[in-house]
């Protein structure tokens, strides 16, 4: 799936980011993580498809596959090959569409929705929450022994999301995944290029 060196999947959230998105997107880009998916989930279609027309271009300039997320029609439309969906959209796309994407993605919480995506044609997954995370204030982690039962259930490329840092993405990796997904380091911290590094 990924060409860049890092196995760190960037996760965008502009809410969190102190500066400008698109200049920080350039940034996260130009650090090479091994892909940028953007998740935007608050806007309409219109405003998603303006909004993935520039982080296609940005993300193009530094060779790293930008990923669009909820919007099968605005990835064809843009004429994007790469795409990440939560399982009721998976499950709702038919399989013609779903094999148009040379990179289809998924977002799982059990073994059983892994499978099921992997049955679907999914390329990869994400599989958590796996740590507390702001994302999911309140929420307790569902571990790494959830991840490893994940990653030995499935014959496709698995990334721990929720809380992942680098403090524990050894941790992660040590349970089978392929990597992590990162969402509020990469949006906040000062030097993307510096904070990708911590994870090597």
């Amino acid at each position: 799936m990924i060409t860049c060196m890092s196995d760190i999947l960037c996760v965008t959230n502009r809410k969190l980011c102190g500066d400008d998105f698109l200049i920080r997107i350039g940034r996260i880009a130009q650090a090479r993580p091994a892909g940028i998916i953007l998740r935007e989930k608050d806007l309409d279609s219109a405003e998603y498809e303006e909004l993935g027309a520039e982080v296609i271009r940005i993300c193009g300039e530094y060779d790293v596959p930008c990923i669009l997320h909820s919007f099968p029609h605005v990835a064809e439309a843009l004429g994007v090959t790469a795409l990440h969906l939560p399982m009721p959209v998976l499950r709702q796309l038919p399989s013609d569409r779903r094999s148009g994407f040379e990179i289809l993605g998924a977002s799982c919480h059990s073994v059983e929705e892994a499978l099921e995506a992997e049955r679907l044609g999914a390329s990869y997954i994400t599989a958590g929450h796996i740590f507390e995370t702001d994302c999911k204030k309140g929420l307790a982690g569902r571990g790494l022994e959830f991840l490893k039962e994940v990653c030995d259930a499935v014959g496709i490329p698995v990334y721990g999301i929720g809380g992942i840092s680098p403090d524990n993405v050894v941790e992660i990796r040590k349970a089978g995944s392929s990597g992590g997904c990162i969402m509020s380091g990469l949006m906040k911290y000062k030097d993307p290029e510096a904070y990708l590094k911590r994870f090597e």
